[in-house]
């Protein structure tokens, strides 16, 4: 099982905390973001990792290297000045991923362990979401579960998810986000969903990453 992790956003609104530097390279508890979610990704046994690059992408590079250091293996799949938007990054980096693969936000902090994600059997076509409760930043949700009407209680969408590489079949490359994408295969049974009620962030802001890194200082 492969994994990706999307770390190609500008992320505007982290500045000018990331002026120089992409979101996932700011630090958590003494290391980058983007460090956590790979040694989170090997301790379930996946060491077979792929990075989308764009803004500031070098930084990401000059620190991980090919992963050796960090017990995997890392391939870069490099965007555009400005990136691809989600699914547009997943879509261009599909001949690097396999036909199932794990994909992760670059820009959350969580302790999920995507074991779970591995021993999932999806069919051709399909996708899993893992959904979280809402942020005060997105009361209103994303998703409802999958197996609940779409106007039931909505969840937010964690940036962590499985995919067999048919559910992008017939999609052409370019910028993309993938918010529709889900949205209609949801409409046609297509994507199962989870509700995870762990550690959860979003650093969407640099206040947040204040009081996340506040935490591990107590």
């Amino acid at each position: 099982m492969k994994a990706m992790i999307l770390a190609a956003g500008r992320g505007k609104r982290m500045m000018p905390l990331t002026e120089t530097q992409p979101k996932p390279m700011l630090m958590i508890n003494g290391k980058p973001l983007l460090e956590h979610h790979i040694n989170n990704l090997r301790q379930a046994g996946v060491t077979d990792i792929v990075i989308n690059l764009a803004w500031q992408g070098d930084k990401i590079t000059e620190y991980f290297g090919d992963g050796s250091q960090f017990g995997v293996s890392i391939t870069y799949s490099q965007e555009q000045a400005g990136g691809l938007e989600t699914a547009g990054g997943i879509i261009q980096a599909l001949p690097l991923l396999g036909e199932q693969f794990i994909v992760i936000n670059g820009d959350v902090f969580t302790d999920y362990d995507v074991t779970s994600l591995m021993q999932l059997h999806l069919q051709a076509g399909e996708a899993h979401i893992v959904l979280v409760e809402n942020p005060a930043h997105n009361p209103d949700g994303d998703f409802a579960l999958s197996h609940l009407s779409p106007d039931s209680q909505k969840y937010t969408f964690s940036g962590i998810s499985r995919y067999h590489a048919d559910f992008f079949k017939g999609l052409s490359t370019g910028i993309r986000p993938l918010g529709p994408i889900l949205r209609e295969k949801l409409s046609e049974h297509q994507v199962s969903t989870e509700l995870y009620l762990g550690q959860w962030d979003d650093i969407g802001t640099p206040a947040r990453l204040d009081e996340i890194n506040q935490r591990f200082a107590v």
